[in-house]
């Protein structure tokens, strides 16, 4: 298997990445046959998950503005994943030229892109790190000089937290971080779960089986359990609800039934 110039020669390109998985999904480049295998084997459980990760997309991007339009001028974004066309600090600092972002994950081609993309952008930065120790997140130096952590901050929990199995204390890890938040910071955070598939629940299991293969397993939480990580947070209007029904720009009825998968929501800390 030919190694690519821009893969870091510290990684195993025959191992699956969920971050790279994740980029294929949404029509990137940046992930290996692999990366492609395991995709494909999932899609055969559930053909529709690429539209489910596009939906997820869509509503960071309206997110990202909702926080921009409340004078968030403040990114922390954990499990940020490969950049792709709209990512968060296109996004913010369109809507809000000077916004400062800062990307967060521990894959290193996520990281090594996403180093890449932000060249030359003295608003935004990446920090190799894992969600999983939020206070060295918190510490991180880059982190610190970007962020100012007694102003609000809009943190985005993206489709990560169903990679954090319930051991590793996905609950407390959310609690930690909004701890060190200020008042009038926004949680935006999506999650996948089995309410929503359009698919019978043994089916949609062989497409987690197949994550629980390459040992990134997916915890399929259901809505209450979803809604406790917005413990201390005052939800936004309309709550949390599938990603094409948050703030919506286009009829939601014209989404892809796939799209609905799962649950979205913003909330605000008081």
């Amino acid at each position: 298997m030919e190694r690519p110039a821009w893969a870091p020669r510290s990684i195993d390109i025959s191992v699956p990445s969920v971050a790279r998985i994740y980029d294929y999904y949404l029509g990137g480049s940046h992930n290996f046959e692999a990366d492609r295998e395991a995709a494909r084997q999932a899609m055969e459980f559930m053909p529709g998950l690429p539209k489910i990760m596009q939906a997820n997309r869509a509503f960071m991007r309206r997110a990202v503005r909702f926080a921009a339009d409340e004078g968030i001028t403040q990114f922390l974004d954990i499990g940020s994943g490969i950049p792709t066309f709209g990512n968060v600090h296109e996004v913010a600092q369109a809507a809000s030229p000077g916004a400062r972002v800062v990307y967060v994950d521990h894959d290193p081609v996520a990281v090594a892109h996403s180093q890449a993309v932000l060249a030359g952008n003295a608003d935004a930065a990446v920090v190799a790190a894992d969600l999983r120790k939020p206070q060295e997140i918190l510490a991180d130096s880059q982190v610190l000089d970007l962020i100012d952590l007694n102003r609000p901050v809009a943190l985005l929990l993206v489709a990560i937290l169903h990679f954090v199995e319930d051991a590793d204390d996905p609950y407390g890890a959310v609690a930690e971080l909004r701890e060190a938040l200020a008042p009038g910071s926004l949680l935006i955070l999506t999650h996948a779960s089995y309410e929503g598939i359009p698919l019978a629940p043994e089916r949609a299991e062989g497409a987690v089986d197949v994550y629980k293969g390459i040992r990134n397993p997916l915890i399929m939480r259901s809505r209450d359990e979803i809604a406790r990580f917005f413990e201390g947070y005052d939800m936004v209007e309309p709550g949390l609800v599938s990603p094409p029904r948050w703030r919506p720009e286009t009829a939601p009825e014209d989404e892809d039934p796939y799209a609905f998968s799962g649950f979205a929501g913003v909330g605000r800390t008081a």
